[in-house]
Order: structure tokens, then C-alpha cells, then sequence
């Protein structure tokens, strides 16, 4: 697999909600972190997604925001 994205992060699928149309998707990309993403459950099934699967996160985004607390 070869993309013009950056940001790739290898994980392990953890979870998958299925909806009627959607799934929640959720991976551990190690270090405590956990990403979720919605996919379509036809890209779930054509990717054969299932809990304990490796897959990648692959995060393309023309902007970033970044927050903090407030004192």
C-alpha cells in the first residue's frame, strides 16, 4: 500500500459498531491511544474488518485543530 497521506498509524481494529449503513471502527495505535472512525459497512465487509485484525489509520485532513483547557 502506497499513499500520498502522511499520517499512517498501524494499530489493531479493537471494535466494531455496526449500523444499518455505517460502523464505528475503533483501533488501538498503541502508546494508550485509541482512534475511531465511521466507515461504511460496505468498505467493513469489503475489507474484511474484524476485531483483532492490524490495519492502518490513515488520517487526511486539510486542517488541524488544537485545544486546551481553560484555567
Amino acid at each position: 500500500m502506497k499513499l500520498s497521506a502522511r499520517n499512517q498509524l498501524k494499530g489493531k481494529i479493537i471494535g466494531i459498531e455496526p449500523g444499518a449503513v455505517n460502523a464505528m471502527v475503533t483501533m488501538d495505535v498503541g502508546g494508550g491511544n485509541i482512534i475511531s472512525a465511521t466507515v461504511s459497512m460496505a468498505a467493513v465487509n469489503d475489507l474484511e474488518l474484524e476485531a483483532g485484525k492490524d490495519a492502518y489509520a490513515i488520517i487526511k485532513a486539510s486542517s488541524v485543530m488544537i485545544g486546551v483547557n481553560e484555567r
